[in-house]
């Protein structure tokens, strides 16, 4: 684990103000942690504070929303990003889930105080409440259209959602225990679902069935995606038996983030298995970021960078702190990760520093969704908090 930069978590507001101080730490693997502070010395007449730093910390960057703060003795730096905006009065309780439509006008999450919503992203107001789940929604996405809403909830249930005006065009039954994850196949005509009774299915929207059980796993599924696999990746024979109904599935890969420390691909047409790799916990999440390449986040905060087509070994590990790694999801050429401990970060490739999105306090970040440069993360603490990545 490298050295990592913290910083107190409402800086933005502190530091642009007069004289204001906020406290800031590089935590270094094997040595005491390095404490200091950062300080407003002025106030520009364009709003941008003048801010210095204590010894052993360098201020490299200040814009109106964002901080770059360096460790020099420990080359390790990290941009620090504030939200936009912040909403907090779509849901009375934690957001646990959300997604934003593909158009990016709308959002829509779920809450612990029972609500599943849809709202405007650009002031957080309220459209529609999506009523008819006897429990909570562990998950809600929109379908490519935007106009449509798949959720799935503690009650076993999976429910596709009219956005126009909130009603309930179909529910599809078959799981046995709460559904866990979802993802859409292409436009949308099948659904993909992973279940606590340790189920992955695939489903017909349009004639409301469950075509097939693509996996038995025997422990449940926390988290599940689908992608189009390289050519050069085995994924068995085409399945003969495959009905017209499941035309759009060849060529497919789903991954299973499995509780029993395994990350499981397996071909969606014929349900073969393509790979098996075992992590150092449970598997919260998983995401494809190319036709080749996949990233997975466990229980004990390891994000494994995988490649499909040789999984005997991780391409490279992260590992930022020891909170669960709840959710992962790509961006260009890298991806962007949310824990338990109130981070939410972006690494990419192409840049020597990590940028940090801030303003939780040690309260978990369940979901993270990106649409174009604007990302918005949801938080134990109720808020919806929208994040402009231009303003770095």
């Amino acid at each position: 684990m490298a050295a990592r930069v913290f910083l107190q978590s409402d800086w933005f507001k502190v530091l642009w103000k007069n004289e204001g101080e906020a406290w800031i730490s590089c935590k270094i693997p094997g040595k005491p942690t390095l404490y200091g502070s950062l300080k407003c010395q002025a106030v520009d007449p364009d709003g941008l504070p003048e801010i210095t730093a204590s010894e052993g910390f360098e201020v490299l960057e200040v814009t109106k929303k964002s901080i770059h703060v360096s460790c020099p003795d420990e080359n390790t730096s990290s941009k620090f990003l504030a939200p936009f905006t912040s909403f907090s009065q779509i849901h009375d309780k934690s957001v646990t889930c959300l997604d934003i439509s593909g158009g990016g006008g709308l959002g829509v999450s779920s809450s612990t105080d029972g609500t599943m919503r849809v709202w405007q992203t650009n002031n957080g107001e309220k459209r529609r409440q999506l009523s008819g789940h006897m429990l909570e929604v562990n998950c809600c996405r929109f379908f490519p259209s935007g106009l449509v809403v798949l959720s799935g909830g503690i009650d076993t249930l999976l429910k596709i959602w009219t956005v126009e005006n909130g009603s309930c065009a179909a529910t599809l039954k078959g799981h046995k225990g709460g559904i866990l994850d979802t993802a859409v196949v292409e436009k949308g005509r099948h659904v993909v679902s992973s279940s606590r009774d340790g189920t992955a299915r695939l489903w017909d929207c349009l004639a409301s069935t469950c075509l097939t059980v693509v996996a038995d796993c025997e422990t449940p599924v926390n988290g599940i995606a689908v992608g189009t696999a390289d050519s050069r990746i085995d994924l068995g024979s085409p399945n003969q038996s495959s009905s017209l109904q499941e035309a759009g599935t060849e060529g497919k890969i789903m991954l299973l983030a499995r509780e029993d420390r395994t990350l499981q691909g397996v071909a969606l047409q014929n349900k073969s298995p393509v790979f098996v790799f075992n992590g150092s916990s449970a598997f919260n999440c998983c995401t494809f970021l190319s036709n080749s390449y996949v990233v997975a986040g466990t229980q004990d905060g390891d994000i494994y960078y995988l490649d499909m087509r040789n999984t005997c070994s991780p391409l490279q590990t992260f590992h930022r702190s020891g909170a669960p790694v709840l959710s992962v999801i790509p961006f260009k050429d890298g991806f962007m990760a949310s824990q338990g401990d109130g981070s939410c970060f972006l690494i990419q490739h192409d840049l020597d520093h990590v940028i940090e999105l801030t303003e939780p306090d040690c309260d978990p970040v369940y979901k993270v969704a990106i649409w174009e440069k604007t990302v918005y993360t949801c938080c134990r603490d109720g808020v919806v908090r929208k994040y402009l990545l231009s303003e770095l």
